[in-house]
């Protein structure tokens, strides 16, 4: 196969880029550059998209001995990550930018330009499995057998269509040593290059300083569940469901315990806060329905779960009912914490990923299971 290898630089694309070329595809390494002022190197081990990134993955692909390019794909993603990032935030939802740019940049885009270029499939450094019972059956999107960075979840977004034409040569690595390991055997040049982590375009990790400059100040109240005015924000995008820290409110509650923010109301500018209790739910609507499954197979069976965060723990579930772009989810009797509208709820059956939905509300139904 004709394969393009999205190479950020780092150590998991290098090594994903060479595994490929060794099972004989004919690979071409591509950069992407993301960010519109890319910094000239990186700070510390946040970030990524540095000039100096792209260095590396041109040394990385001379070292595996395939052609590179660099691709600008700076519009792209501002339009369709940092834009939908702000808004999401504006709108009082909690966003997953890392979602987005692999639905949007690192597969829609990437793959819509590989195809017309004559590719055939996409491979990245993602850590996860693809499974397929046939040759010529549909891919199977599993977790990686390395749990701690196994990035299931933030692929479950990006479709069948997609997932199709994608390798995922990391998906067996045990640990990420190994990784490193399997750099280093080869002369990688990143073999021993940091992680990156945190958002790539608020490479400091002030998200908050980011939303405020962008979005400027927006004073408003915050209140109890009853309505009563306990201090004021500068901006309820600042601000998100099981929060605890950065409210000042100065006195504590009646019953001496912390308060959570248990709802931003962005109409109203209105930062609603509680006890912990408030924040637990067991019922989960979603749109943007994602599927990899008959629904048959989904409804009311007993045996699935549903992760909401990225490294989050899953948790036992069913499917109570679906529509051709919406999911209804009630957990188990122990319910989720501080879940908020705008994450991703990815549903898996064992290892394997069924559907993907964005939270559009968390609700404690009437009924628990």
């Amino acid at each position: 196969m004709r394969v393009l290898a999205a190479m950020s630089g780092g150590v998991d694309s290098a090594v994903a880029a060479a595994l490929a070329a060794e099972a004989g595809h004919d690979v071409v390494g591509v950069h992407m550059a993301l960010l519109r002022d890319r910094p000239q190197s990186r700070l510390g081990s946040r970030g990524c998209c540095s000039i100096e990134d792209a260095l590396d993955a041109r040394r990385a692909a001379d070292k595996i001995g395939i052609p590179f390019y660099v691709w600008d794909l700076s519009e792209t993603f501002q339009d369709t990550v940092v834009e939908d990032f702000l808004d999401e935030y504006a709108a009082g939802r909690t966003p997953n930018p890392c979602l987005r740019c692999n639905e949007h940049v690192k597969f829609e885009t990437l793959l819509d330009r590989a195809l017309a270029l004559g590719f055939d499939a996409v491979a990245t450094g993602h850590y996860a499995k693809i499974v397929r019972d046939g040759a010529n059956s549909p891919a199977q999107l599993h977790r990686a057998r390395n749990m701690d960075k196994d990035q299931s979840y933030v692929l479950a977004v990006m479709g069948q269509d997609k997932l199709d034409r994608a390798l995922f040569p990391l998906g067996d690595f045990v640990t990420k040593d190994d990784v490193r390991a399997e750099s280093a055997r080869r002369d990688l040049p990143v073999s021993h290059k940091p992680d990156s982590y945190d958002i790539c375009f608020i490479p400091d990790g002030d998200t908050a300083g980011f939303l405020r400059e962008r979005l400027g100040e927006q004073p408003g109240a915050i209140v109890d569940v009853d309505g009563k005015e306990l201090g004021q924000h500068q901006g309820a995008y600042a601000f998100t469901v099981g929060q605890r820290k950065g409210l000042h409110l100065g006195r504590p509650a009646a019953d001496g315990k912390p308060r959570y923010v248990v709802d931003v109301r962005t109409d109203s500018n209105v930062v609603v806060v509680g006890p912990e209790t408030l924040l637990t739910v067991n019922q989960l609507d979603t749109d943007g329905l994602v599927l990899y499954t008959d629904p048959a197979d989904l409804l009311d069976a007993r045996d699935l779960t549903v992760q909401v965060r990225a490294h989050g723990n899953p948790v036992a579930a069913t499917v109570e009912g679906m529509s051709t772009d919406e999911m209804r989810l009630r957990l188990d009797n122990a319910g989720l914490r501080g879940v908020a509208a705008g994450q991703s709820a990815v549903v898996y059956r064992g290892s394997r990923v069924l559907a993907q939905g964005t939270i559009t509300k968390a609700t404690k139904a009437s009924v628990a299971l």
